[in-house]
């Protein structure tokens, strides 16, 4: 199992980033997929989530802002960024299980 971010960077308050994440070693439409953030000095947090049939989860702090979607075919998942703020700068990763999560991409707002 392998996964791999890609899309973070810096933007302002208010933008936009577009997170994405390869998928191999596995089908990703048979799991579960979520991502995860770390601030400095603050615990790993889930952000958003989505399920084998499609349906999403996310947490209060990014709803209405941030839009999880996956391509099967392409073995890939997004994590859509929108009106961000400071708060939401951190390191993003894509994770299958607890055993399996990407290296991550860092998103800094500022």
């Amino acid at each position: 199992v392998q996964l791999v971010e890609s899309g973070g960077g810096l933007v302002q308050p208010g933008g936009s980033l577009r997170l994405s994440c390869a998928a191999s070693g596995f089908k990703m439409s048979t799991a579960f997929m979520r991502w995860v953030r770390q601030a400095p000095g603050k615990e790993r947090e889930g952000v958003a989530g989505i399920d084998i049939d499609g349906s999403t989860t996310y947490a209060d702090s990014v709803k209405g802002r941030f839009t999880i979607s996956k391509d099967n075919a392409k073995n890939t998942l997004y994590l859509q960024l929108n009106s961000l703020k400071t708060e939401d700068t951190a390191m993003y990763y894509c994770q299958k299980d607890v055993l399996h999560r990407g290296q991550g991409t860092q998103v800094t707002v500022s």
